[in-house]
């Protein structure tokens, strides 16, 4: 039988790499020992030509998290990051995109080269 997909919440700097973005989603998967079955980043950050570019590398989907939905679920971020919230006024971006998506977080926000990453599962 197959792993459940997992959704990989994003946060992002404007500038960052595909590279870095695979690489921590990959890494991602080897920390959880589940697969990315899809990728969900702020809305804010459509024009960062890195995040679709990784999403065609992983040959997964990438879902914008409007506003509204990312706002609703800080309450259920477990690692709240204060630069996070100084930068996009949210606290939990990555976590956020991944409980967005998803039903239950199943790994926390992770941290790479101008990129985070956390994964949910759907319940």
């Amino acid at each position: 039988m197959a792993s459940p997909l997992a959704v990989a919440g994003l946060g992002a700097r404007p500038g960052v790499s595909a590279a870095a973005i695979v690489a921590l989603v990959r890494e991602a998967e080897r920390r959880s020992g589940l697969a990315v079955g899809a990728l969900a980043a702020p809305w804010f950050r459509r024009e960062v030509p890195a995040l679709a570019e990784a999403a065609a590398t992983l040959g997964v989907p990438l879902h914008w998290v409007e506003e509204e939905a990312l706002k609703a679920v800080q309450p259920r971020c477990p690692t709240p990051s204060e630069a996070a919230r100084r930068a996009t006024g949210y606290a939990a971006i990555a976590e956020g995109c991944a409980l967005a998506l998803g039903g239950r977080l199943a790994l926390p926000r992770i941290t790479g080269e101008g990129v985070t990453c956390a994964l949910s599962l759907e319940e």
